[in-house]
């Protein structure tokens, strides 16, 4: 079904932009209106009284006993004296024809009063001013129309139309920014439905910049590789675990085949010598396998606080090496880890060097940089600078001496760096005079 353009995440950002505008503008809009009113009044009140006051004071004076008032503001031109009665005793040309611009009379206590009145054909703001505290006292009214945009809904309903179209603007921008900004996500998008498992090399667009969707893209690309990467390595691994396998299940099976057919000339406990040993070395591979695929599976629940001296004390002791281990061993270098994972891990390196040692092997334990390091070297063969990475990976052969032919499953070493990787520790083969030397790095505690 088609997605509705609101459910989209350029239609969210478009309504909350919207709904923004929204709650800014029109306040902001009632805001105008409530001022401009009472801008405008104001100015109304204050040219009618300011023209009324001058009427009051030519009438004090005795300058305007009837007839024609002058404007003393030119804005104002309706204006009045009125004795108590309603007589109309003096008016502006504008007001001649007018009755009395309003009922309203100050008191005596209270000279001035402000309010509107209707009068065919327009409404007028009106300031009505008495001349003296006598009883008897006129009253001048000044007036001025009242503007027709205090007169009608017109302010409101422009202001409202310019509010709409500001929220409807403010929309439509965010709207083709918002599209603009996410065209790359869209073609993330098309390009990441083409990745499928069998290949993997494809990779995202990435847009210039170093803004969040330039990241989001490399990120992408680096999460394909590394995916790219794990499916050939497990390709790899199958390959090389099936031939590493079925090469005691076929050694064993052509002697059992041999005994069937031969039974008299089969020597029966060179035979079952023989099957135990390829069963030994199947069970080997198969253990290491579970191993490697057990390992960094929450690490955490088993951790503890481990002394990288003590342990190795430990897996010394119970070893029987016909070449012997010299140690330089600092105490009190503690790391955090899985006991029996970091055991393995120390088998596999000992047992690596005991393989291709010629007279002797040296371990040491020190701190360094907030780092425990562990390093083991042999007097053997070295290994050359281009195979240094290779070798921990699983099964890898060398054509140099350091190959499996010596014994073991050709999983030690990748065990020892998955179980440094899940450790966050790293493993690595350094520079050396003379042997090999292996360098483990541990998070120091």
């Amino acid at each position: 079904m088609k997605r509705i353009w609101a459910m989209s995440l350029r239609g969210r950002v478009t309504l909350i932009a919207a709904a923004m505008a929204a709650i800014v503008l029109i306040p902001t809009g009632i805001g105008v209106v409530a001022v401009v009113r009472s801008v405008l009044t104001a100015n109304l009140w204050h040219e009618t009284r300011h023209a009324a006051e001058a009427i009051v004071e030519r009438v004090r004076a005795g300058k305007e006993p009837g007839g024609t008032l002058p404007l003393t503001v030119p804005s104002v031109d309706l204006l009045q004296v009125v004795r108590p009665g309603g007589e109309v005793i003096a008016s502006s040309n504008a007001a001649k024809e007018l009755p009395p611009l309003s009922e309203v009379w100050p008191s005596g206590t209270n000279h001035s009063a402000e309010t509107t009145s209707c009068l065919p054909p327009e409404c007028v703001h009106l300031t009505a001013l008495r001349v003296s505290d006598d009883p008897g006292s006129p009253v001048v009214y000044a007036a001025k129309p009242t503007p027709a945009v205090l007169s009608s809904d017109g302010l409101e309903l422009a202001v409202a139309i310019q509010v709409v179209l500001l929220i409807a603007l403010v929309a439509w921008m965010t709207w083709i920014v918002s599209g603009r900004a996410l065209r790359p996500v869209a073609a993330m998008r098309a390009q990441l439905e083409e990745v499928h498992s069998i290949d993997l090399s494809r990779r995202v667009s990435v847009p210039p910049g170093e803004d969040e969707v330039a990241q989001l893209a490399r990120s992408i690309n680096g999460t394909l590789a590394r995916l790219e990467r794990s499916t050939e390595q497990q390709r790899q691994f199958a390959s090389d675990a099936s031939h590493e396998l079925r090469t005691p299940i076929a050694g064993l099976r052509a002697q059992l085949e041999s005994a069937q057919l031969y039974p008299d000339d089969t020597d029966l406990e060179s035979l079952v010598e023989s099957a135990l040993h390829d069963t030994d070395r199947l069970e080997a591979i198969m253990t290491d396998l579970l191993l490697l695929a057990r390992i960094g599976s929450r690490v955490d629940v088993a951790k503890e606080r481990i002394d990288l001296a003590d342990l190795v004390r430990e897996e010394l002791a119970e070893r029987h090496d016909k070449i012997p281990v010299a140690t330089a061993l600092a105490e009190g270098v503690i790391v955090e880890g899985v006991r029996m994972q970091l055991l393995r891990l120390l088998t596999n390196l000992f047992d690596n060097a005991q393989r291709h040692a010629e007279s002797s092997v040296c371990v040491e334990v020190n701190l360094e940089d907030g780092f425990g390091v562990l390093t083991v070297q042999d007097d053997g063969a070295g290994i050359a600078e281009e195979d240094r990475e290779r070798i921990f990976e699983r099964f890898t052969r060398l054509d140099a001496a350091r190959s499996r032919d010596a014994g073991g499953t050709g999983l030690g070493l990748a065990i020892a760096r998955d179980v440094a990787i899940a450790h966050r520790g790293v493993i690595r083969v350094e520079d050396s005079p003379i042997g090999t030397r292996f360098v483990l790095r541990l998070p120091a505690v």
